[in-house]
C-alpha cells in the first residue's frame, strides 16, 4: 500500500512531534524526577538529623536535671523526720516544670520507695528494677519500655499501653556514701510533641510525612505509623544510620510501599551518649513526585495537540511541493515508455528546480557512473600503497573460504607478520622511503601465494596471510610457507640505490582449532607475532594453543 506524499507528510510530522513529545517527556521527567527526589530527600535528611539532635539534646537535659536534683539532696543534712516529705516536695516541683516526667522518686539503699510524686509506689521495694539495680552503678537512661508496675496506677485515657524511658543516678552524702538511688519515668509521649514541631513546617508542601524512631535493640520501632509500632523493621536506610550516616534514599520497605526517606542516627549529645535511636522520616514516592506526573501530563497534552496542528499544516504544505513533482514524474514515464519528454524548469523551490536539471543531464551520465562506480568498487578492496587487498576484501574472502572450509571439515591457518626494523629505516630515512620499501616487500610476499589464498596489508608495517590447510595444526604448507617468506625478507632490498636488510616475525593461529572466531583467531595470530618479536626476532610462532611451534 503507497500513500500520497501530502498523507504521509502529515503522518511524519505528527510522528515526529510525538516522538519528540515522548523523549522530551522522558529526559524532563528523568531530569525533574532526580531534581525533585533530591531536593526532598535532602529535606528529609535535614529533618532527620534535626529529630535525632532534639531527641538526644532533651534526654541530655532531662538527664541533666536529674543529675543537679541529685547534687542538691547530696548536700542536704541527714534525714530526719520530715525529711521524705520535703524530698516529695522536691519531686514534685520538677515534675511541675517537666510534665514529662511521670514519675519521680527516691529510692534507699535497700531499693524501697522512700518519695515519689503523687505517692506512687512510695513504701514499695523495687529493688530488682532495671532502673534502681542500674542506678546504683552511676547514671543509667534506658531504651523506651512499657511500665509494669506504674501502668497500673497512672492514668490512662487512651487505653493504649504506656512507654516510658527511665533516668536513674545513685545518691551519695557528704562522706561519699550511698544513700539511695534517685530514679525517673520519662513518658515517651514527649517524642509525639518533638515530632509535630518539626513536621509542622512541612506540613503543606510534603504531606503524608512519617517520623519513625528505630531501637538499636532487635530494630525495634519505637515511634511511627501504629501498625509498626513495637515490631521489628530492617530497611537499607535503618543499617545506613546505625553506621552513623546521615543522607536519604528511595527504598522499598516491607509493606510494599516505596518511600523517599531521610535518616540519621542519635549519637549522644555532650556527655550523653545516646541510645543508638535511628530516625526515618518518609514521604511515600507516588506523592513526592506528584508534581513530576502533572509535567509529564501536561508535555503529553500539549505534545498531541501540536502533532494534530503540524499534521494540517504539512497536508497543505505537501499539496503546494507535490504539484511540480507530479510534472516531473509524468515527463519521466514518457521517458521511461521510450517517448521523447523535456523537464519544466522550476524556480520557486531550489531542490526541486535542481531535481529537474539532474534528470535532464541522468540518461548520460548514467553510463559513465556506471564505470566509475567499478573502478571505486576496486579501489575500495585494495590498499592504495600496496595494491594489496585491504581488510574489507580479507572480511569478504573469510566469508567465503569459512563456508567452504566448514563444507569440506578443513582450517584455515592465519599468518600475522610484521618487519623487523622498519620503524627504524622509516625515521632515519624518510616515509617516502618506507613506502617504496613496502611495495618491494608487497612483491617479494605475493611471490609463491596458492590461488585460493590472500595476503592483505592491515596497517602500517604489518601483513596478514590467509591459506588453507589441512585438519590439524600446525600445518606443513603454512610452516613452509612461513619459512619461505623469512627467507625472502631477509634478502636485501635495493631502495633507490641504497641496499639494506629488514627482517620479519611471523605469528599463527589456525581457525577453527584455536577459536571459532576468525577476528579473535587473528588477535591470537597477532598474540604469537609478539612471541616471536620477544623470542630474538625473525622467526615463526604458533599460538600457544597449538602442540608445538615452528
Amino acid at each position: 500500500m503507497s500513500l500520497s506524499l501530502r498523507t504521509t507528510f502529515a503522518l511524519v510530522s505528527a510522528l515526529v512531534i510525538c516522538l519528540l513529545t515522548g523523549v522530551l517527556s522522558t529526559v524532563i521527567g528523568k531530569k525533574t524526577t532526580r531534581q525533585v527526589e533530591e531536593s526532598i530527600g535532602i529535606s528529609l535528611s535535614q529533618v532527620a538529623y534535626q529529630m535525632a539532635d532534639k531527641l538526644d539534646h532533651f534526654m541530655w537535659s532531662r538527664a541533666g536535671e536529674i543529675d543537679v536534683l541529685s547534687e542538691l539532696i547530696s548536700n542536704r543534712e541527714a534525714p530526719g523526720p520530715g525529711d521524705a516529705n520535703e524530698l516529695r516536695s522536691l519531686l514534685e516541683q520538677l515534675k511541675k516544670s517537666f510534665p514529662s516526667y511521670t514519675w519521680v522518686a527516691f529510692i534507699d539503699p535497700e531499693g524501697k520507695v522512700t518519695a515519689s510524686t503523687d505517692g506512687i509506689l512510695t513504701g514499695t521495694n523495687i529493688a530488682s528494677r532495671p532502673v534502681f539495680t542500674e542506678g546504683k552503678k552511676g547514671r543509667f537512661i534506658g531504651d523506651v519500655h512499657e511500665a509494669v508496675l506504674l501502668a497500673k496506677l497512672l492514668p490512662n485515657p487512651s487505653g493504649e499501653p504506656l512507654q516510658f524511658v527511665d533516668i536513674s543516678t545513685p545518691v551519695y552524702n557528704k562522706q561519699g556514701q550511698l544513700t539511695g538511688v534517685l530514679a525517673a519515668h520519662l513518658s515517651w509521649e514527649w517524642s509525639r510533641e518533638v515530632e509535630a514541631t518539626l513536621l509542622q513546617p512541612l506540613k503543606d508542601k510534603m504531606k503524608q510525612l512519617e517520623v519513625l524512631i528505630v531501637s538499636k535493640k532487635e530494630n525495634t520501632v519505637l515511634l511511627g505509623p501504629k501498625e509498626s509500632l513495637y515490631r521489628p523493621l530492617d530497611t537499607t536506610g535503618i543499617r545506613q544510620a546505625q553506621a552513623g550516616g546521615n543522607d536519604w534514599l528511595t527504598e522499598t520497605y516491607p509493606d510494599g510501599h516505596t518511600y523517599l526517606s531521610g535518616y540519621a542516627y542519635g549519637n549522644g549529645y555532650l556527655d550523653y551518649p545516646g541510645l543508638g535511636w535511628s530516625v526515618l522520616v518518609r514521604e511515600p514516592a507516588d506523592v513526592a513526585f506528584t508534581s513530576v506526573r502533572e509535567l509529564k501530563t501536561y508535555i503529553t497534552t500539549a505534545g498531541i495537540i501540536l502533532s494534530l496542528v503540524f499534521a494540517v499544516l504539512a497536508a497543505f504544505l505537501a499539496g503546494w511541493v507535490v504539484r511540480p513533482l507530479q510534472k516531473i514524474t509524468r515527463s519521466a514515464d514518457r521517458l521511461r515508455k521510450g517517448e521523447s519528454a523535456s523537464f519544466p524548469a522550476f524556480t520557486f523551490i531550489r531542490e526541486i528546480r535542481i531535481l529537474s536539471d539532474s534528470l535532464r543531464n541522468l540518461v548520460d551520465n548514467l553510463t559513465k557512473t556506471e564505470h566509475a562506480q567499478d573502478q571505486m568498487s576496486d579501489l575500495a578492496l585494495h590498499d592504495k600503497l600496496t595494491g594489496l587487498p585491504n581488510r574489507i576484501a580479507l572480511d569478504a574472502y573469510l566469508e567465503q573460504t569459512m563456508r567452504q572450509a566448514k563444507e569440506n571439515g578443513t582450517t584455515l591457518t592465519f599468518l600475522y607478520l610484521d618487519l623487523d626494523g622498519f620503524k627504524k629505516v622509516n625515521d632515519s630515512l624518510g616515509h617516502l622511503f618506507g613506502d617504496k620499501l613496502l611495495q618491494q616487500t608487497a612483491l617479494r610476499l605475493t611471490q609463491g601465494m596458492s590461488t585460493d589464498s590472500i595476503i592483505t596489508r592491515v596497517g602500517g608495517d604489518e601483513f596478514v596471510i590467509v591459506l588453507p590447510t589441512g585438519a590439524s595444526a600446525p600445518d606443513p604448507a603454512a610452516i613452509r610457507l612461513a619459512g619461505s617468506i623469512l627467507e625472502r625478507m631477509n634478502e636485501p632490498f635495493l631502495v633507490d640505490r641504497q641496499a639494506l636488510r629488514i627482517g620479519c616475525s611471523i605469528g599463527a593461529a589456525v581457525w577453527p582449532l584455536h577459536h571459532e572466531d576468525p577476528i579473535e583467531t587473528m588477535r591470537l595470530a597477532d598474540q604469537a607475532l609478539y612471541m616471536s618479536k620477544r623470542s630474538g626476532k625473525n622467526r615463526m610462532t604458533f599460538s600457544p594453543d597449538s602442540r608445538e611451534n615452528a
